[in-house]
């Protein structure tokens, strides 16, 4: 007896390209040909966009289109093609309700409407398929043909002759449904060789979020799941849900430098290739200017670095920069450093890991910053399990030898702190911002709490922002309430500021 293949391979299928590179990524290469697919979503969602860049796609490539409309005139179609810059060439427009079935030349009172508008409808596509020969076949909509079948029997019947029309014409086809009817159509599910749905949900504040699911896909395997789109001018922009376990490379243990000494001392021995870490503290001690500090000893090693900054504006970021000594201006102007001010609000996650995604391929990214987790997470706290999204995105930093760095900011500047989410889980290395008191002033401290990569130390030093960038003073003793949020010191080792006092005196 023979035994079957634990794992049978799939037999390769030539494929269609939707016309949406991303949406060709999930499906594996694009749409098996001389099939039928559904599209479905609420108006508004995309579906005709979709179906246009569809055709638009085969008349690159060479091949005949058709899209058959039975809620969109002509004149409708081609305003949405100008919206997006694109020109119908190519691409046959047949219209089923012309100006001619409105004429009372077209109405008789014999029988029932819907018997003769169907029988109609259903011939009027054959005839223009048979006269146009296309290769790709756009249907926009099938609620109009469900309310001309009256009843689910007939609408099934029809749909099922369409499928079996063009299949013997060997067409690719796009059936389009606005999802009209009082609940899901589940038999259009089982009749169609695959079924795409768009969805868009409105927020409380900011645009809709748009996502797209496959729901079932005959013959290939595909990324399930959801995965963010955007549409806008130039079509839809389709971004496949990060799967880090997809891009694991084997990378070589390397330290690298911080820029400051005493830094990759408290570290030790500096910042890990392929690593994550966090620096978390109150707003204004310092994190982002140390996090530019870190990318400014990148950009001077020859590597390429992106920040990514939700919180800060972009002069505000500069202007700091060059008066502590960090100044990035040139490697903004090479082309070395891309510096990036997103608005959370208009960034879905699924669109930013894919941001960061091509910055890390294509642009040849090792060095990541961003700026801060707070306006990141909190801005799309709609969005579910926003977290796991994080933790594929730091899986795939690491596994492509980057460096990232990770900014929180803590709620409160002196007593109970606290931030609004909880990231030490994710981080493989934390570096710790506080401000204490000591000899009647305000000072700030720096300390490693954990750290995966190294043996780091476990003392708490100095820390200032100077005229030469970060500087890190001796481990310090003798402090109280640090776990409390209120630190003093009452030590004798020398701060950083004691040869200034003393020369004052």
């Amino acid at each position: 007896m023979r035994q079957l293949s634990k794992n049978p391979r799939i037999p390769e299928q030539q494929r269609a390209s939707t016309g949406v590179a991303g949406l060709d990524d999930i499906l594996g290469g694009g749409l098996p040909t001389g099939h039928l697919y559904l599209v479905e979503g609420t108006p508004g969602s995309g579906k005709t966009t979709l179906g246009l860049q569809f055709l638009r796609r085969g008349v690159q490539e060479g091949e005949k289109g058709l899209y058959i409309t039975l809620s969109e005139t002509a004149s409708e179609l081609h305003t949405v093609a100008s919206s997006h810059g694109w020109s119908l060439d190519g691409v046959e427009v047949f219209e089923l309700v012309t100006d001619e079935g409105l004429s009372p030349d077209a109405e008789q009172s014999i029988l029932h409407p819907s018997e003769v508008e169907l029988g109609e409808t259903t011939r009027g596509v054959m005839a223009a398929v048979e006269r146009l020969k296309p290769t790709r076949v756009v249907f926009d909509s099938l609620s109009e043909m469900r309310l001309l079948a009256q009843n689910p029997l007939r609408y099934r019947r029809q749909v099922l002759a369409l499928k079996s029309f063009f299949s013997t014409r060997g067409c690719t086809v796009l059936l389009l449904d606005d999802r009209s009817a009082d609940q899901d159509d589940l038999q259009l599910h089982s009749i169609a060789h695959g079924v795409v749905s768009l969805e868009q949900a409105i927020d409380q504040y900011g645009p809709g979020r748009r996502r797209l699911h496959v729901i079932k896909m005959r013959g290939i395997r595909f990324r399930g799941g959801e995965h963010d789109f955007s549409l806008d001018t130039g079509g839809l922009s389709v971004f496949p849900r990060l799967v880090a376990a997809e891009h694991r490379q084997q990378q070589a243990e390397l330290m690298v430098g911080t820029g400051t000494a005493e830094f990759d001392a408290l570290l030790g021995g500096g910042l890990a290739r392929g690593s994550n870490i966090l620096f978390s503290g109150p707003s204004g001690v310092g994190k982002t200017t140390t996090a530019i500090a870190c990318v400014r000893a990148a950009l001077l090693r020859g590597e390429r670095a992106v920040y990514y900054l939700f919180d800060e504006g972009l002069g505000t970021l500069l202007i700091r920069s060059r008066a502590l000594g960090l100044d990035i201006a040139s490697y903004l102007e090479n082309g070395q450093l891309e510096l990036k001010a997103l608005d959370p609000a208009e960034v879905s996650p699924g669109e930013f890991a894919n941001m960061v995604r091509t910055a890390v391929e294509d642009a040849g990214v090792q060095t990541v910053v961003i700026d801060s987790l707070n306006a990141y997470l909190q801005a799309m706290s709609g969005d579910k399990h926003l977290l796991l999204q994080m933790h594929e995105l730091l899986t795939y930093l690491n596994q492509r030898g980057v460096v990232t760095i990770l900014i929180l900011a803590q709620h409160g500047l002196l007593g109970d702190i606290r931030s609004d989410v909880d990231l030490s889980y994710l981080s493989d290395g934390i570096v710790l911002f506080r401000f204490f008191e000591a000899r009647g002033s305000l000072l700030k401290a720096i300390s490693v709490v954990k750290s995966r990569t190294s043996q780091h130390e476990l003392t708490i030093r100095e820390f200032r922002l100077g005229k030469a960038g970060v500087e890190i003073g001796q481990a310090l003793q003798d402090f109280e309430g640090v776990m409390t949020g209120v630190a003093s010191y009452k030590g004798s080792t020398p701060l950083l500021g004691d040869t200034l006092l003393a020369g004052r005196r």
